[in-house]
């Protein structure tokens, strides 16, 4: 899917973007180019318009690459499913740049007042991943009659707040962002429930919740592939320094690697059946919806706890915040905390 050139160039600079919780211009630039944020817009709007396993499994290896990468185009990706609902002549406008991102949330913690030719939006919403470069801003608020509405906001009308001090994925700019009488006009205002143009695929009408636990999971299964290679590298190289105790190190992190390719086997092999029947028509069962659930929150939970139980034994490198195998094991637990695949 890429080169090995790209890997270890983008792996280069996970330290950097450690260290100064930002991502280079430079691997955004190529994000861009390679239309890892439009992975669900439309070709004519300059997408990749891909069906959702396939983009899954592109989640998974650029978080597999880089953690903090996966998680940017995972979020940025989502936003592609916006497209249907937003006005055709808005859609045109908003996603045809070649660098067109959002950054927002779902969380209606804004008040919209009515005004001639659209609204007043007031509000303040956290988590928003890739504010910092974010062509566009998207978040949810109540309007004076009690509905909730999503509303679109210009970059010039948002102050982003800077407030991403987690432990892991540090490069996400996943800061707050804040609106103060921020005027959106009626036309950039949309609703999940209304359909407002045509550049609808079978990806847009997947359930939202199984579509977001998806995600995600593919973002944690991607990191932890990552922790199992750095931590079998580690295991193999104390060993071979003399250290004979990695031998059984070792053994055991290549079983945990088992373990987790057997859970990642049984994660698509569900999500592929489920896509087959959402394909035909087949609307999914709660029952299917709960089981996938089930199935996404144990994957994930399993690969923490056995990146965990490695950890434990990989000496004192591993507990150096400059070290590869750190970082690696902080940004899973905190792709592993998103609301959608804790217990």
């Amino acid at each position: 899917m890429f080169s090995e050139s790209i890997i270890n160039n983008i792996r280069s600079c996970a330290k950097e973007m450690d260290q100064t919780r930002s991502v280079p211009k430079e691997l955004v630039e190529w994000m861009f180019k390679e239309k890892l944020f439009k992975l669900f817009v439309p070709e004519k709007l300059g997408g990749r318009f891909l069906d959702l396993p396939e983009a899954l499994r592109v989640f998974e290896k650029m978080s597999e690459i880089e953690g903090n990468l996966g998680w940017l185009t995972a979020i940025g990706s989502g936003g592609g499913m916006f497209v249907p609902y937003i006005q055709k002549e808005q859609v045109d406008i908003l996603f045809n740049d070649e660098k067109a991102v959002i950054a927002g949330s779902g969380y209606p913690q804004g008040a919209a007042k009515k005004v001639q030719g659209g609204f007043l939006v007031t509000g303040e919403w956290k988590y928003c991943s890739g504010a910092e470069f974010a062509s566009f801003f998207t978040a949810n608020s109540i309007k004076d009659d009690g509905e909730v509405t999503s509303f679109i906001f210009m970059p010039e009308q948002v102050e982003v707040l800077h407030d991403w001090r987690a432990f892991g994925l540090k490069s996400t700019g996943s800061h707050a962002i804040r609106v103060k009488d921020a005027f959106v006009p009626e036309e950039r205002t949309f609703n999940l429930t209304r359909k407002q143009n045509e550049y609808d695929g079978f990806v847009h009408t997947f359930p939202f919740i199984p579509f977001s636990q998806a995600t995600f999971t593919s973002v944690c299964l991607g990191i932890a592939a990552h922790f199992q290679q750095e931590a079998e590298a580690i295991a193999s190289r104390r060993f071979k320094e003399g250290a004979s105790h990695f031998e059984k190190v070792l053994v055991a992190a290549q079983e945990k690697g088992t373990e987790l390719e057997k859970d990642r086997a049984d994660f698509y092999k569900e999500l592929d059946l489920l896509w087959a029947d959402h394909l035909t028509g087949k609307p999914l069962t709660l029952e299917q919806e709960d089981h996938f659930s089930g199935t996404c929150k144990q994957a994930v939970h399993d690969a923490i706890g056995r990146s965990g139980s490695i950890i434990r034994c990989l000496g004192m490198e591993a507990i150096m915040e400059d070290s590869a195998i750190n970082k690696i094991w902080r940004d899973l637990y905190t792709a592993g905390q998103h609301a959608f695949i804790t217990p």
